[in-house]
């Protein structure tokens, strides 16, 4: 198995977007995930994983942040030294009610 770590970045943000989706027979881990707001005003994010996968349980959407406030010119660490593990088709969504840049620090295990 390899591990092999990359970074994904998506700028911009004013609308849900996929920022990351785990591409087939591999699983991640999110090491890190920050949100920038760009703006001169204070805005609110939200960032969802949705996985579709199905082990012994049924997955789903769920946010793992909700309207999170952010300052002007700030950044938020969404999962505050957590680590998210995703399998194969998970992904995640970011959303901003101004614009954000979102940077996505992972390993993929193929």
């Amino acid at each position: 198995m390899a591990n092999t770590f990359k970074v994904k970045t998506k700028a911009g943000v004013t609308s849900l977007a996929t920022v990351y989706t785990v591409p087939g027979s591999t699983t991640t881990v999110v090491v890190g995930l920050i949100v920038g707001n760009t703006t001169s005003g204070a805005i609110t994010s939200t960032v969802t994983l949705s996985s579709d996968t199905s082990d012994t349980e049924t997955n789903a959407d769920v946010e793992l942040l909700t309207t999170g406030a952010i300052p002007a010119y700030s950044s938020i660490d969404v999962l505050t030294g957590s680590k998210l593990v995703m399998q194969t088709t998970d992904y995640l969504r970011v959303y901003g009610s101004g614009a954000v840049d979102v940077t996505l620090s992972i390993m993929e295990i193929t």
